[in-house]
């Protein structure tokens, strides 16, 4: 059963802040490459994965729905940052703009009685939490690192061991 027009427009807008979570994760991995923290690059690299599959999640089940999606223009991410903590603290921020339009969603499929878009949507929230939790502790552990060129080196082959998971 398709959704509302007013939701397929709400689902093609969080497909295009998915993506452009996903360029924006790749910038600051260029940014980690040319500050020579491989490991932080990697990591970045691999977030920017998984908010594309978040965007193809998104858009399979618009188009199962019998929708259409149309993707909106993608902002041009930050390119630079002053720090690696500075990067991260904005990574943060910008899983609260997606968490924020999830919920946005979670709240127009109930006023919609769009009882198929929970079991999704609940899929997503649960994701957020730990995509919030992973990059705040990443941020305390910068935070606590300091000016501290060795535990900045110790925290960039940390993150570096990181693997992709499977969507």
């Amino acid at each position: 059963m398709k959704v509302s027009d007013a939701m397929e427009s709400a689902y093609s807008d969080q497909v295009t802040l998915e993506l452009w979570a996903s360029i924006s994760y790749l910038q600051i991995s260029a940014w980690f490459e040319s500050k020579d923290l491989p490991g932080m690059a990697s990591w970045m690299r691999i977030q920017s994965g998984e908010e594309i599959g978040h965007a193809l999640r998104f858009m399979d089940f618009l188009l199962a729905r019998g929708n259409s999606l149309t993707i909106g223009t993608v902002e041009s991410p930050k390119p630079t940052y002053g720090s690696a903590k500075a990067a991260f603290e904005a990574a943060l921020e910008q899983e609260r703009t997606v968490t924020k339009a999830i919920r946005e969603l979670y709240a127009m499929a109930s006023k919609e009685k769009d009882a198929e878009s929970f079991p999704l949507l609940d899929w997503f929230l649960t994701e957020q939490v730990e995509e919030e939790d992973s990059v705040q502790k990443i941020v305390g552990q910068l935070r606590l690192a300091g000016q501290n060129g060795s535990a900045l080196l110790m925290l960039d082959r940390e993150l570096g061991a990181r693997k992709p998971v499977a969507q």
